[in-house]
């Protein structure tokens, strides 16, 4: 069964459903030509507000010990990454999560993946990776990399299971009905190149993982909290998936 699960998750990371891997395309792909727009002019694009506050934060908080910005671009294409933890046996932990660790350094505050410091830095870091390929290595340590296989298996069991009232899987939207419209919004592969996002349904930025969780509730599934391993886990296995592409910086979608 081990190995079934490991296969299934090769198959998914490597074989073509409806799309062909040499002909991947971000979500930007399938935006109306007004979001793009909205998306390239500074004066207008919402994400430049935390753009901004993402500096002036990093100035104050970050630049002590990283140095300027542009630094630490690689970090936002690479994670999520496996940090160990003496008391388990370790977990996986994204972008903003290590945002969050590095703040309560300095305010131990309880900071999540949605507050607005947290945000305000993530975008700005994805503003700076623009163009970097994505790229997510495994852990060295060979307990670390069984653990964070895993992960993977899990969310490869994750996403191509039916789901809530609609019954529906990741890869039976993602995969097999690219292109096609669902209500207002054309429905785009599952690669992740670009976020935080702006979407204008929310009026505010919001992270992976808060996208992740509208999936769930769009399908009316029971939606799990903020930062559960199976978030991560998906994540993970996304950013896996779309290796090689080209990081989009911060993204809006409606």
């Amino acid at each position: 069964m081990k190995h079934l699960i490991i296969f299934l998750c090769f198959s998914i990371l490597t074989t073509p459903l409806s799309i062909a891997q040499s002909s991947r395309f971000s979500g930007n792909a399938y935006l109306s030509p007004e979001l793009l727009a909205l998306g390239k002019d500074e004066a207008s694009n919402p994400l430049t507000l935390w753009i901004d506050q993402g500096h002036e934060l990093w100035g104050s908080h970050c630049q002590e010990c990283h140095g300027k910005m542009a630094s630490m671009a690689n970090s936002v294409v690479h994670f999520p990454k496996w940090k160990s933890d003496s008391a388990s046996k370790g977990q996986l932990i994204n972008l903003e999560d290590q945002i969050g660790i590095c703040l309560s350094r300095k305010s131990p505050k309880k900071w999540t993946n949605e507050s607005s410091e947290v945000l305000a830095l993530s975008v700005a870091l994805s503003d700076a990776a623009k163009g970097k390929l994505i790229y997510v290595e495994e852990p060295k340590d060979l307990q670390a990399r069984q653990a964070w296989q895993e992960q993977m298996n899990l969310a490869a069991q994750i996403y191509t299971r039916r789901q809530g009232r609609l019954n529906l899987s990741c890869t039976q939207c993602h995969d097999q009905k690219i292109g096609i419209q669902l209500r207002s919004d054309v429905i785009s592969p599952a690669f992740v190149t670009g976020f935080p996002i702006y979407r204008q349904s929310w009026q505010t930025a919001g992270s992976l993982d808060r996208r992740l969780r509208a999936c769930y509730s769009g399908v009316q599934a029971a939606v799990p909290p903020s930062g559960s391993s199976d978030l991560r886990a998906l994540e993970l296995f996304l950013k896996k998936r779309s290796e090689g592409m080209a990081w989009d910086g911060p993204s809006i979608r409606r």
